[in-house]
């Protein structure tokens, strides 16, 4: 089983005064065994929002702790088409280009479980693990 792996669950990870911190632990134990897929923008967004609001070893957890366990994807020029045309027909910034990467990327590699705490996953129709 595979499950993509989003920003917010890296960073819940992460920051250990997250609400969420305790719960993103949990999921990620019991996600021991599964295929973890996640792509190189989750990646930019990941460092630029860690590097930002905690310390830099932080950073490092995440480059040298997290990500190796991860199958990071390249943004190939289909998805990234596929995303900024959605991201276009939304009119709207309210979803993130890179979460019109993450599921671009997600149905194109038949993924159903996403590791976030963003509910624009489950709108989407994608389950959320948490």
């Amino acid at each position: 089983m595979t499950a993509f792996v989003d920003t917010s669950a890296l960073y819940a990870l992460l920051d250990e005064a997250d609400a969420r911190h305790a719960e993103a632990s949990d999921a990620l134990r019991r996600l021991v065994g599964t295929e973890l897929v996640t792509h190189a923008y989750v990646v930019v967004e990941a460092c630029a929002l860690v590097g930002r609001r905690l310390p830099w070893p932080a950073t490092e957890r995440l480059i040298d702790g997290l990500l190796p366990v991860i199958d990071v994807r390249p943004v190939d020029a289909d998805i990234h088409a596929a995303a900024v045309g959605a991201y276009r027909r939304s009119a709207s910034a309210s979803v993130s280009l890179v979460d019109h990467a993450s599921f671009a990327l997600m149905r194109a590699l038949g993924i159903g479980r996403a590791f976030a705490y963003d509910d624009d996953f489950a709108r989407e129709g994608f389950e959320l693990v948490t």
